[in-house]
């Protein structure tokens, strides 16, 4: 897209905008609706932000702690939270729990399929609804840090720091899972049923994140979203993000691509929108709320965000025998709007969708973003550094 642009908007312009309660909000359904009306460039002059949203298990999250101090001082070695391991090798009374460890006590898939009904994630859910958890931690002793054991109950306001801290989120798009093998295949895509009986999805679609900005032009280190009903930040690429994807003409990639890194103070967040996940045969999760705002600093960005369901292209992948084994998976793409409707339709077979992700909880994100930037209480930042995309 050409670099001459008819409208030129600053993040500082916008921002003077929300202070003053002028700024033009519409979320990324309602700007895709208005691109496809108006153009991009109207739609560019008419509106600063687009609010995002997705609500999803995001297996790579987990919380970074701090216990504090109490007389006599410890140095943790071992530590559990309800019974769910918490690793403790960072500093004297720092560690992290993930979302995904299940407790210690668990079967597991020992008796298959596993229900794994409790697990970190389940941990910070408790947490952020005002729970008190039982905290266990041992430690082997020093001069400086003498005692040996602690167990106490704590509440979330007790910990002295309690940082939500996601390795990865917001993926970029995402496989639609099926099995077409001949027996029932339970995978973090949720249970799959033999010979194709069942197609599982997991994305937001129009309304996810990274489909409104995908070359993020927008979002980067330092980047202020919505995190779990609070105030969040990106810090950049997450873990297995894929800087060059194959992409449509739109610029949408077409596998599983750029994922983020993303922090937020846990003190400030809500429990409906951060949800311990247990999924059967497989283990536990943590399904995140998170919304990022896209400023239209111009027609191009405007365009990207006039994404639709029908733009994004979602690659099906066999979880019964191909995607265990590492082998490439020969049956294409459906459009979202397809998964949408309830089915999808392959190699001849119409099969039922399913979505992991919640469509209306991702809705919810997105204008409850919209809200706080409405009403002046959420301000934009620039990013410090940029995502790699092209």
């Amino acid at each position: 897209m050409s670099t001459t642009y008819k409208v030129h908007r600053t993040i500082a312009e916008i921002n003077e905008k929300i202070r003053q309660g002028k700024a033009v909000v519409l979320n990324a359904t309602e700007m895709t609706s208005l691109v496809r009306k108006a153009g991009k460039v109207k739609a560019a002059q008419q509106v600063d932000v687009v609010t995002t949203g997705t609500f999803s298990p995001m297996c790579s999250s987990g919380l970074l702690f701090n216990i504090g101090q109490q007389p006599p001082t410890i140095k943790t070695a071992k530590l559990w939270l309800n019974g769910v391991p918490a690793y403790a090798g960072i500093a004297a009374v720092d560690a992290y729990i993930g979302a995904t460890e299940p407790t210690e006590d668990d079967p597991l898939n020992k008796v298959y399929p596993g229900r794994f009904t409790y697990g970190g994630g389940h941990v910070i859910e408790d947490l952020v609804k005002g729970k008190r958890v039982h905290l266990k931690a041992e430690a082997y002793g020093t001069d400086c840090y003498p005692r040996k054991t602690l167990e106490k109950k704590l509440s979330l306001s007790e910990l002295r720091n309690a940082i939500l801290f996601n390795p990865r989120n917001a993926y970029q798009n995402y496989n639609c899972a099926i099995n077409k093998t001949s027996r029932l295949k339970y995978t973090y895509m949720g249970p799959l049923k033999s010979n194709m009986g069942n197609a599982n999805y997991a994305t937001a679609g129009e309304l996810s994140p990274l489909f409104n900005d995908p070359y993020f032009l927008t979002i980067g280190l330092g980047t202020r979203i919505f995190l779990g009903g609070g105030i969040g930040y990106v810090l950049g690429e997450g873990t297995q993000h894929v800087a060059e994807p194959k992409r449509t003409e739109r610029g949408l990639p077409l596998t599983p691509s750029g994922t983020l890194m993303v922090k937020g103070d846990l003190k400030t967040m809500n429990p409906r929108y951060l949800r311990g996940v247990s999924i059967v045969g497989y283990g536990c999760s943590l399904a995140v709320g998170l919304g990022i705002p896209i400023p239209v600093l111009n027609e191009e960005i405007a365009w990207f965000t006039g994404v639709a369901d029908e733009d994004i292209l979602v690659p099906v992948v066999d979880y019964g025998e191909d995607y265990p084994n590492g082998y490439p998976s020969p049956y294409g793409h459906v459009s979202f709007a397809q998964l949408r409707q309830g089915e999808v339709h392959i190699e001849g077979k119409t099969i039922p969708t399913t979505p992991l992700t919640s469509y209306s909880l991702s809705l919810e994100v997105a204008e409850e973003l919209k809200r706080w930037i409405q009403q002046g209480k959420f301000l934009l930042t620039e990013a410090q550094e940029s995502i790699p995309a092209r």
